[in-house]
């Protein structure tokens, strides 16, 4: 295993389309729950607790074997806004299409043929972790990270928020990231659908369909 090989998945700059995407804080940002760096401190922490650990999770279960197309209906199961469904499939068929050009794979090719419009994003993280040869653990600390850095960096564009207040805020998050990605790993661990998260967010949900109807938004969620 070259542990190396998760910087390159957790990189920015890897082309898996999260650029394009807020992670719930283009809304949250409208609706006035984030306007500073202690705010979107607490709207990452959130994001963290519920959608975080449900994504480490999959993420997990993913790299560690479990069956990709029952945790793809997981996903679905623990989705329950429909923007937010289709959003996380373009993100798994963009994550996909870099995935098997940087580690071709066997199981990433047979799932793009099961799920030809993308799989949760998740799951593909979790199979995409497999193919460079990453364990369980390091696929949910690139679902944890991701899941606070896009918002994070997402404010610093909506507000004109001083980057360095945003790496601060996911500074003081990181303890928590640690004990997250332990949890996700530990139910992973169970190796049964059921027995992964099912941590809900409310708030992200009814603020992704709000966000999916605006005629002008800068990201795609």
């Amino acid at each position: 295993m070259s542990r190396a090989a998760l910087l390159v998945l957790a990189d920015g700059r890897f082309p898996a389309g999260g650029h394009a995407h807020s992670g719930g804080a283009e809304a949250a940002v409208k609706a006035g729950r984030i306007t500073g760096a202690a705010s979107l401190e607490e709207f990452c922490r959130g994001r963290l607790h519920t959608t975080g650990l449900v994504s480490a999770a999959l993420a997990a279960a993913a790299a560690s074997g479990v069956d990709p197309v029952a945790l793809d209906g997981a996903a679905d199961a623990r989705t329950p806004s429909p923007a937010l469904r289709v959003a996380a499939r373009k993100l798994g068929r963009q994550l996909m299409r870099a995935a098997r050009a940087t580690w071709p794979s066997a199981e990433l090719d047979a799932l793009a043929r099961q799920f030809p419009k993308g799989a949760h994003q998740p799951v593909v993280l979790g199979l995409a972790a497999r193919a460079a040869g990453l364990g369980p653990q390091d696929a949910a600390y690139c679902s944890v990270y991701e899941c606070v850095s896009g918002p994070a960096t997402a404010t610093v564009r909506l507000l004109s928020l001083d980057p360095f207040d945003a790496s601060g805020v996911l500074a003081r998050l990181a303890p928590e990231l640690d004990r997250v990605v332990d949890r996700a790993v530990e139910a992973a661990a169970v190796g049964e659908v059921d027995a992964l998260p099912a941590a809900a967010a409310p708030m992200l949900e009814v603020g992704a369909e709000a966000h999916a109807g605006w005629a002008v938004r800068l990201f795609a969620s």
